[in-house]
């Protein structure tokens, strides 16, 4: 349990792996997908994600140079996972705004 909570614990890297869930996506793309997470932040989280084995970088020798990040085979493992806590979370936000009676 300890193993799992080190890699993915942190505000950012479900909301990464999400975004890279069913793609390759540049840099610019997966901050196009959370736009609240700032540059400085994003870069911080791939680079641990990809020291940790969940995120694979693939450098293409194309000029200019195009560089694409995608889940590692370890980490689609986790995909079910990702999709339902993903669910649950959109579930219990509207369960907690109706409470309080707001709106999305």
């Amino acid at each position: 349990m300890i193993d799992f909570t080190n890699v993915i614990s942190g505000k950012w890297r479900i909301p990464i792996m999400a975004a890279i869930y069913n793609d390759r996506l540049r840099y610019t793309d997966i901050q196009n997908r959370i736009p609240t997470i700032t540059p400085r932040m994003l870069s911080k989280e791939l680079k641990e994600l990809e020291a940790n084995g969940i995120v694979v970088r693939t450098v293409f020798n194309t000029i200019p140079v195009k560089i694409e990040y995608s889940l590692s085979d370890s980490a689609k493992e986790l995909g079910n996972i990702i999709k339902q806590m993903l669910e649950w979370g959109v579930k219990h936000r509207k369960q907690q705004l109706s409470i309080s009676g707001l709106s999305q």
